[in-house]
């Protein structure tokens, strides 16, 4: 079981890089669940990108700005000019954008962005649709319920991976390796991420010693349904802000002017901060009112909102729609070179949320995620073919330790009880210190494997949250 290149993940970062090695590549896709359980096929608003080569020193400069000065000013640059060539590319695939009438692509604008520069397609379904349509271009080979365990690594190199899967334990080698993991959504309590999202790569970069950046840097989505019973719960997409959405309270009064100018359309830091503080100041509810919304239009442009908000008995528009913010995006990660490339290691790539390309900083501007997947998959897939391999790799003992125990579960549940309340939108030193002394208990417990993971991923984002004092972005001290 030896592969050219094993690529973990089959969300948009993980197809991409795929579609871009050629088919004599002896190429694996490792997929943890069904394919469809990642966040690309839940993504709503769109893909943000430069409208033309004039538009890039603006989306540049939204994307810095946004960022509030964590972002890498080159790697924000290569993003935005790469947008032009990623489109083109996504075109001739024919991935089916949204367009008016007259064939010409529909753009809709989001918080934080100048102008109306974010493509979408199928409405409010754009990740859902792009995703259905490069998993049908793949010509590689795709395992599902594979589940990895373990990076196989010596000094400088990746030999490969350990995998579990319903037919056994394996190890698998290969030349070159590409995380495309996802972020930390199963870390929260409340979060909008596929149950898939566990953080279990970022452990094993910890355990092996390399590096990951910025990990406090959580960016929670500020207009989110948290009243259903299901693990992730219902994203109310930025575009509806976009387009017209007001953000109100029980009385109808749009509060975020007083705490933003730019109201709905702030960044998602601004807004998540602003409603959080309302409804701790006031105890009152917070709404998102749709009544600018004619059923019609709502109900085609936004057709997955519209079933999800509906099949809770909203009549829309006409009802106000409760909303909190929840967990959404991890803007840090494993870090990567200019070419993707883990920091440290020869053929171990990671792209996609998993990676901290500099791109995002310290508060990602809208729907520039699924873009940072195409152009930093693309760029790892371009350096992997540019360079000639020859290398082989050596066996490893396959890893006998327990992947789950006994109460594992339970634990779960109050490590995601303690990020969410102690680790959440707004931080106080003393709560982070009561997470850390929490989670460090649990990591002496004798936890499964994969709990261990996200524990240490866990640890990792509260240590950053300690040691930069200072709020910056995302990430908001109170004392």
């Amino acid at each position: 079981m030896v592969y050219d290149v094993i690529i973990i993940g089959a969300g948009i970062a993980g197809l991409y890089a795929s579609l871009q090695l050629p088919k004599d590549k002896k190429v694996l896709i490792l997929c943890k669940d069904q394919p469809w359980e990642c966040n690309t096929f839940y993504a709503q608003g769109g893909i943000a990108l430069a409208k033309d080569q004039e538009d890039v020193p603006l989306h540049v400069s939204d994307t810095l700005g946004a960022g509030v000065g964590l972002c890498d000013v080159k790697a924000v640059e290569t993003l935005s000019q790469k947008s032009l060539g990623v489109l083109a590319d996504l075109l001739r695939r024919g991935v089916p954008f949204d367009r008016d009438l007259e064939g010409n692509l529909l753009y809709t604008q989001e918080g934080a962005h100048s102008i109306p520069r974010i493509v979408h397609a199928g409405g409010d379904g754009t990740g859902r649709v792009v995703h259905s349509h490069l998993m049908g271009s793949i010509h590689h080979t795709l395992w599902k319920n594979a589940t990895v365990t373990n990076l196989l690594l010596d000094d400088t190199r990746c030999h490969g991976v350990s995998v579990t899967t319903k037919r056994g334990n394996y190890n698998l080698y290969a030349n070159e390796v590409i995380i495309a993991t996802g972020g930390v959504g199963a870390l929260f309590e409340y979060h909008t991420n596929a149950h898939t999202i566990s953080s279990d790569l970022h452990g094993m970069i910890i355990e092996h010693g390399l590096k990951l950046r910025d990990m406090e840097m959580l960016q929670f989505h500020p207009t989110v349904f948290v009243k259903s019973s299901h693990a992730r719960k219902i994203l109310l997409s930025e575009a509806l802000r976009g387009e017209g959405a007001k953000v109100v309270d029980g009385s109808g009064r749009r509060f975020l002017v007083d705490y933003d100018a730019r109201g709905e359309l702030a960044p998602r830091d601004v807004i998540s901060r602003a409603i959080f503080d309302y409804k701790k100041r006031t105890q009152s509810e917070v709404y998102l009112d749709l009544t600018s919304f004619r059923e019609s239009f709502f109900r085609e442009r936004f057709p997955n909102i519209y079933r999800n908000l509906t099949s809770y008995g909203f009549r829309i528009p006409e009802d106000k729609i409760p909303i909190s913010p929840a967990f959404h995006y991890c803007m840090g990660g494993i870090e990567t070179d200019g070419f993707a490339r883990v920091l440290g290691m020869e053929n171990l790539y990671a792209v996609g949320e998993c990676a901290r390309t500099g791109v995002h900083g310290a508060n990602r501007l809208a729907s520039n995620s699924l873009l940072e997947g195409l152009v930093f998959s693309q760029i790892a897939a371009e350096h992997i073919m540019g360079k000639e391999t020859h290398f082989k790799p050596r066996e490893f003992r396959l890893t006998e330790e327990n992947l789950e125990r006994e109460y594992d579960n339970e634990l779960k549940g109050v490590l995601r009880s303690l990020m969410w309340n102690k680790v959440g939108i707004a931080r106080e030193r003393s709560g982070l210190n009561e997470a850390l002394g929490g989670v460090e208990v649990m990591l002496r417990t004798g936890v499964g494997r994969m709990l261990r993971l996200r524990l240490l991923t866990a640890q990792e984002i509260i240590k950053g949250a300690l040691a930069r004092q200072e709020s910056l972005g995302a990430h908001y001290m109170i004392g």
